[in-house]
């Protein structure tokens, strides 16, 4: 039996606090399937012979280690990639291959050209006649790195590169082949190269946080439809920006390991620390943005002294936490608002409404976007509960769906989501069901808190139904008490909803920022993604909160 020496990584690594969570949870599937317990995938004992016998063959071209197969020299994460890309097939068809994404995100000076150069000689070599690669990356000289790495290690590795004294590889500058299948592997630039019109059996795209768009990735994967065993890996550190293309695929890949989303062809291992504060004195962050330098000691010291530079220099500060650190340096005051998985704790099967004085929250976005209603109450014990509804357009599911990588269509058969209107939200359907709330769940609404920003016309009409509207700013100094006080009762397990996936989402999605007096709210511009249904349980929570202190307010007379 081979050894499989990503599985013996994992053991190890998946109790260390210096593997972050995200890649404990990857790791967790994989092992999974090293057990034999999964009934749907395996490892193939065949595959895995024949990468490990590849990487003995395959050199390292220079370096400390210039001359050592790839087999002695290839690391803890680079096992993993490699296998469970490679490896992890159908049981009931061997020749095919599970993962149709691999994404890679993680530090510099951890080998990352270096490793989409190996996978790339790995296709050649293994891909069937005539397949077709493609290297994406932002401009022409990174774009050349790769093709360069590849060169370097095949020219460095005889027993690969020639058989009886013949080159088997035509290396040239804008393309290199592997002759015996006639595949091609070809470097391409977004600045130069068109993207369209190509039929990759697999592509790379590398540094995508520095692509303006994500159209060189959609165009790849477009040109994959027809192929059995497709294969697209995405590869890059962070960048100063939270809207760019990589930035929604390592969103999108923490909602699949959280269970949020369901996609069994994607492998994500995201090297990004847990907690981005402190980077100038806490080492498990750089320990968790760089497996390499837990396994090579000069590494480590090299990151060390970068960090005293970037501390002492303002400079070269913002390249060192972005690069190094993978935190993106420009949301230095933007975080995550809380761990979904918090919030799953608090999830129970039912909630009985009866009798119970509620408070409510609208979110009226745009008449073609996502609105939410929330609905609040606290108990005698200090316990917080909630529903959230969602209202999208119904002539724009299948679009949201595939721009958002929501499966709106099948939340929509949940008693929490709501399709209404054609092209735009029908906010009559809205009204309407705020207004049936008393009779359905059986409760008293005390008061209705909005944004008058688009929805001053619902505000009058539920007024004149003779509800009581409060009009709340939104601004951190009215909403951080209201965003605390959530997040403190989700921490303490006082919080308690009835599953709801898309609620899950959205806090998933949901990201903070601090104005200048340190006040927290959840900010919809630097969110990953929709952030409706939390926006209006804030807004509830708002007026719940406003209530109780009202009501706890004493007056003393001497």
């Amino acid at each position: 039996m081979i050894e499989n020496k990503a599985y013996l990584y994992c053991k190890k690594a998946v109790k260390e606090s210096t593997t972050p969570k995200f890649v404990k949870l990857q790791m967790k599937d994989f092992m999974r399937i090293c057990e034999g317990k999964d009934k749907k995938y395996k490892i193939s004992e065949k595959k895995l012979k024949q990468l490990s016998g590849l990487l003995k063959l395959l050199n390292m071209p220079k370096g400390l280690k210039a001359g050592w197969s790839l087999y002695e020299c290839t690391c803890g994460y680079q096992w993993l990639f490699y296998i469970a890309i490679f490896c992890v097939v159908y049981r009931d068809n061997e020749e095919k291959r599970r993962y149709e994404t691999g994404l890679l995100e993680i530090s510099r000076k951890n080998f990352k050209t270096f490793t989409v150069a190996t996978i790339f000689i790995l296709l050649l070599l293994t891909e069937p006649q005539f397949s077709k690669f493609f290297s994406v990356a932002p401009d022409g000289s990174l774009s050349r790195e790769i093709r360069e790495a590849i060169a370097e290690m095949l020219r460095s590795s005889p027993l690969v590169y020639s058989y009886k004294g013949v080159n088997r590889f035509k290396i040239l500058r804008d393309y290199i082949s592997f002759k015996p299948f006639n595949s091609v592997y070809t470097p391409l630039s977004f600045s130069t190269s068109r993207m369209d019109g190509r039929l990759p059996n697999a592509f790379c795209a590398d540094e995508v946080g520095a692509l303006p768009t994500i159209y060189p990735l959609e165009a790849m994967r477009s040109g994959q439809l027809n192929i059995l065993n497709k294969l697209g890996f995405v590869i890059s550190t962070k960048y100063p920006t939270i809207d760019n293309p990589f930035e929604a695929e390592v969103s999108y890949s923490k909602k699949v390991l959280n269970g949020l989303v369901t996609d069994e062809t994607r492998f994500s291992l995201l090297y990004e620390p847990d907690n981005p504060k402190d980077w100038e004195t806490d080492d498990l962050i750089l320990k968790q943005a760089n497996p390499v330098a837990l396994e090579i000691p000069e590494i480590w010291e090299d990151l060390l002294k970068k960090r005293t530079r970037a501390i002492a220099t303002a400079s070269v500060r913002e390249n060192f936490v972005t690069k190094h650190c993978n935190i993106i340096y420009q949301g230095v005051g933007t975080e995550s608002y809380i761990d979904v998985k918090d919030v799953q704790a608090c999830r129970t099967e039912s909630i009985d409404w009866r009798g119970k004085e509620v408070y409510l929250g609208l979110d009226l976005s745009e008449s073609n976007d996502n609105t939410s209603v929330s609905m609040v109450c606290i108990d005698a014990e200090g316990k917080l509960y909630a529903e959230s509804f969602a209202f999208i357009p119904e002539d724009r599911i299948e679009e949201k769906s595939q721009v958002e990588r929501v499966d709106y269509r099948n939340l929509c058969k949940t008693e929490h989501v709501f399709s209404c209107g054609d092209r735009v939200i029908d906010y009559t359907f809205v009204e309407d069901f705020i207004l049936s709330l008393p009779e359905k769940y059986g409760v008293e609404i005390q008061e209705i808190g909005f944004d008058r920003w688009n929805a001053l016309s619902t505000a009058q009409k539920l007024e004149k139904e003779g509800y009581q509207m409060i009009e709340l700013k939104q601004h951190s100094s009215v909403l951080h008490p209201a965003t605390k006080y959530l997040k403190e009762k989700i921490l303490k397990k006082e919080f308690v909803y009835e599953s709801n996936p898309l609620l899950e989402i959205n806090f998933q999605n949901a990201k903070c920022v601090y104005d200048t007096n340190k006040n927290q709210y959840v900010n919809k511009k630097k969110s990953n993604g929709k952030v409706d249904m939390v926006v209006s349980l804030i807004n509830a929570v708002c007026l719940l909160e406003r209530s109780n202190l009202q009501s706890e307010f004493v007056v003393q007379v001497v």
